[in-house]
């Protein structure tokens, strides 16, 4: 059996993914090295994903239901249900390669880390598609570069229970860049490690994308901002950085507005900051 402190739990969350969840779980389940939970959280689906999988998969997962409320309620739930040490999320349209738990598990204990991910390989409408330079994902203390653009991919994340209880949890309130504000609470106070293996395939490119559906993600990225620049646990120097990008971020998202003739909702986000 493997070391207790080094148990995963892997969360799913889904929502009338049916064609998908299912080659996800089986993902997991064909890891070299097994997860201790496998725990799918179906998010007021009414395509009978839940159904399915229960008659696919039987005992080796359990299937948790809750009304919709959103990718993030649905990971809380999930993490709050499990109990293994370490925790590992999935996207339910993505999968894992079958070494990616037994390699990030090592990785992670023998660098002491308290989070760390893995490369990815993106595909994009069935086809694959390599990321640009500015994807590249840092290690380390990465919260600068993070300030700017989301650096920690969810399907590709493994993290202790101690940091969650810490940073977490998703905040309910945000419909979109939920992980971009959980993740600059992290780097805040954390380094962020980089296994580089490509040990995930992430799927994009349908219809019901969360970034495809959700208009206004800059809004909600400057309300992440707004949430790290009022952390009180930032480093003088981290404050300013932050301070920087989101004053950045609301001229340009206040511009925006103006050139579209939406002066009000310039002058709101301006309030917001402060200024």
């Amino acid at each position: 059996m493997p070391n207790k402190e080094l148990q995963v739990a892997v969360i799913i969350p889904t929502h009338n993914r049916r064609g998908t969840v299912e080659r996800a779980v089986a993902s997991v389940l064909a890891q070299t090295r097994p997860a201790r939970e496998v725990i799918v959280v179906d998010d007021g689906s009414t395509d009978g994903t839940a159904e399915a999988l229960e008659q696919e998969f039987g005992r080796r997962i359990r299937v948790l239901r809750q009304e919709h409320r959103g990718v993030s309620a649905a990971r809380n739930v999930g993490i709050a249900a499990s109990s293994a040490a370490l925790i590992g999320l999935l996207d339910s349209d993505d999968i894992w390669l079958p070494a990616k738990l037994a390699r990030q598990v090592a990785f992670l204990s023998e660098g002491n880390w308290h989070i760390c991910q893995t490369e990815e390989s993106w595909i994009r409408n069935g086809k694959r598609v390599n990321p640009g330079f500015k994807h590249a994902k840092p290690s380390g203390w990465i919260l600068e570069p993070s300030l700017t653009m989301c650096l920690i991919s969810p399907s590709c994340v493994l993290f202790r229970r101690s940091l969650w209880q810490e940073c977490g949890p998703f905040d309910v309130s945000l419909p979109a860049c939920e992980d971009f504000d959980l993740w600059l609470r992290v780097a805040g106070r954390y380094p962020v490690g980089l296994l580089p293996n490509v040990l995930v395939e992430k799927y994009g490119g349908h219809a019901d994308q969360l970034s495809r559906r959700i208009i206004g993600l800059d809004l909600y990225r400057i309300y992440a901002l707004k949430k790290t620049v009022d952390e009180a646990t930032l480093a003088p120097a981290d404050h300013r950085l932050a301070r920087t990008a989101l004053h950045d971020r609301v001229r340009l998202y206040a511009q925006g507005c103006l050139k579209r003739g939406k002066p009000e909702e310039a002058a709101r986000v301006w309030e917001l900051l402060g200024a």
